[in-house]
């Protein structure tokens, strides 16, 4: 049965979350379950196979949450704690669903993704490890999984290289501070554009709002979806307000098909 593509936003915060420990600030108290945020990480239902992006601290009580038993691979953007502090959790659904995961990302990803759990590289065969066949790819050269192309992206992410992807009339990207003309015209003709915009104040490593505004200008999505955000930004409700007509702050649980 053929199902509509679509994206789950599984948590949309920045890397200390949202609300922030020790934080009292209206954001970090706001009532509306729309300023609640995990870190940053979603899955991508396209041509009737199911891709999680990124595996963040929150991985398991997203799963939980959402319902979500199983996916048929698993993208990184790049090895920041916030993305791929999830990654023992894979044994979980090693076991439930029989089966090794593949995961794609950049060489450099991975190697230091696994520097983080020196146990799994050092014990691949050990029972009680994850699971998984890394698949190697370079930004601007599409892969096949499954019979499903996806092209990643190259992006700056302060001083490291990091991917996006694209998934036909979807791109995916996070943590952004530089997209090089070369990057945006791979982007182009996108329908649906997720970007990250931290907050309104200048970020070495990340876009401000205004800086995706300007990205989003210059690509000409038919809508776009913010998200990676800190509660220095503001409600959801209040930053609604000033964005235009066809640009969206994602909220956790949020979905939207493509």
């Amino acid at each position: 049965m053929n199902q509509k593509n679509n994206i789950l936003f599984l948590g949309t915060g920045t890397s200390t979350g949202v609300p922030m420990i020790g934080c009292s600030c209206p954001v970090c108290c706001s009532a509306d379950s729309r300023d609640k945020r995990w870190r940053t990480s979603a899955v991508v239902e396209y041509q009737n196979k199911k891709f999680q992006i990124d595996i963040g601290p929150d991985f398991r009580a997203q799963m939980l949450h959402y319902g979500i038993m199983d996916f048929d691979a698993l993208l990184l953007t790049h090895e920041h704690k916030n993305h791929v502090a999830g990654f023992d959790d894979i044994r979980a659904l090693n076991v439930m669903n029989q089966k090794r995961y593949p995961i794609y990302a950049s060489k450099s990803c991975f190697d230091n993704t696994l520097e983080q759990f020196p146990y799994i590289a050092k014990n691949p065969n050990y029972d009680l490890v994850p699971k998984f066949d890394f698949h190697e790819i370079k930004g601007g050269q599409s892969f096949n999984h499954d019979g499903v192309d996806i092209m990643p992206i190259d992006i700056t992410h302060g001083n490291l290289s990091i991917l996006g992807f694209r998934f036909g009339a979807l791109t995916y990207i996070t943590d952004a501070s530089l997209i090089t003309s070369e990057s945006i015209e791979k982007i182009r003709g996108t329908k649906i554009l997720v970007i990250n915009a931290l907050r309104y104040e200048k970020h070495a490593t990340h876009f401000t709002v205004n800086e995706a505004l300007e990205c989003i200008d210059k690509i000409q999505p038919e809508q776009a979806y913010l998200l990676h955000f800190s509660h220095q930004i503001g409600t959801h409700e209040e930053v609604s307000r000033k964005l235009p007509q066809n640009v969206f702050m994602a909220y956790d649980g949020l979905r939207v098909e493509f």
